[in-house]
């Protein structure tokens, strides 16, 4: 190993079968999986341009190459559905989810990202031949300005053990409910068995920020128990409704306690300076740098 946060050999025998087949050789040397996947590793935790990554990982090219590759084409998603394999089993059905979210600074080196656009898999988008304004091409690649300058959001679920489950990332001056439906359809969970990869965790938890009609109907639809606070507007306008205002909706305190766990996953995550300071000028490849902390997580974390 070069660095501390190389991958062991015992993490390395969890995460091999994972990966996809070797790519045929084009006229260079090939450079081993656990080479490449130990520089990314390193560049995410570290934060620092891809031309930095040690000269002992390789050439940071071929390192960036295939990076933009598995990102590209989802690759290192399957990684981490991979390592998530059937580790809700332990509390069966009350398995429980948090969610909320994080905005994140995005540097100057995340802008400039080019006005045509790319597909990639899972992204619809438009045509090379369709040129977008500037406002578009920072809002499709996930960028918002507020006060404090460009900016990121990331919504996430996180389990009871404060690992990442889902994730989304949205332009930094949206609200944390508008990605709710996409986080939770981007749950899935697969059976160690044969099976329907499990999508609908048994309890949620969130804060105030999630108190809505349309929120709570969305968790009952799927029978999903919620443990949502009411905010105090809420409150005071089901009282001056009298009995026409309704029962408030049933509020589990004890059971609230443990919306920490996804507020411990955020401060995993932002532990990779890659992911703390957005860096990365696609969305598709910020969202990837946000799998390759996940994957860290897990295999540093994975009991079930």
């Amino acid at each position: 190993m070069f660095d501390r946060h190389d991958l062991t050999d015992e993490e390395w025998a969890r995460l091999e079968p994972l990966l996809p087949d070797r790519t045929p050789c084009r006229g260079g040397r090939w450079m081993d999986h656990r080479q490449v996947i130990n520089a990314v590793l390193w560049r995410t935790r570290a934060g620092v341009s891809w031309r930095d990554v040690p000269a002992e990982y390789g050439n940071w090219k071929t390192i960036y190459n295939r990076h933009y590759r598995w990102a590209s084409e989802g690759v290192w998603a399957d990684i981490l559905d991979g390592l998530r394999r059937g580790r809700d089993q332990s509390e069966g059905p009350d398995w429980a989810v948090a969610v909320d979210g994080t905005v994140v600074r995005a540097h100057q080196h995340a802008t400039g990202a080019r006005r045509s656009s790319s597909s990639h898999r899972g992204i619809c988008r438009m045509t090379n031949s369709a040129v977008l304004s500037a406002e578009q091409v920072a809002e499709r690649e996930a960028l918002g300005r507020s006060r404090g300058g460009l900016t990121t959001k990331i919504v996430l679920a996180g389990d009871s053990r404060a690992r990442p489950i889902s994730r989304v990332t949205t332009a930094g001056h949206r609200h944390d409910s508008t990605a709710f439906a996409a986080v939770m359809d981007g749950i899935r969970i697969e059976h160690a068995g044969p099976g329907r990869p499990r999508s609908t965790p048994g309890h949620l938890l969130r804060d105030k920020a999630f108190s809505s009609k349309t929120i709570r109907e969305q968790c009952r639809r799927r029978g999903i128990t919620a443990t949502i606070p009411e905010k105090a507007d809420q409150i005071r306008h089901r009282a001056k409704r009298g009995s026409r205002g309704g029962r408030p909706p049933a509020f589990d305190a004890e059971r609230y306690k443990q919306r920490n766990t996804v507020e411990r996953c955020i401060n995993k995550l932002k532990g990779f300076r890659a992911v703390a300071t957005r860096y990365d000028k696609r969305d598709f490849m910020y969202q990837a740098t946000i799998d390759v902390a996940s994957i860290r997580i897990w295999l540093k974390d994975p009991v079930s």
